[in-house]
């Protein structure tokens, strides 16, 4: 499902909050990679199939 604006910059700043609060935490800090790079592929195949 798309997120709206409002949603993505919600999701935005809790990431930059989340890696300001792993302060170097590397399995921490690829986590938040990984998440984010889930949810940019969840979302281009939202847009892809509509």
């Amino acid at each position: 499902m798309m997120k709206d604006n409002g949603d993505q910059i919600n999701e935005g700043l809790n990431q930059i909050l989340e890696i300001i609060n792993a302060k170097g935490d590397t399995g921490e800090l690829n986590k938040i990679v990984e998440r984010s790079s889930n949810d940019l592929d969840q979302d281009m195949d939202d847009v892809i199939t509509k």
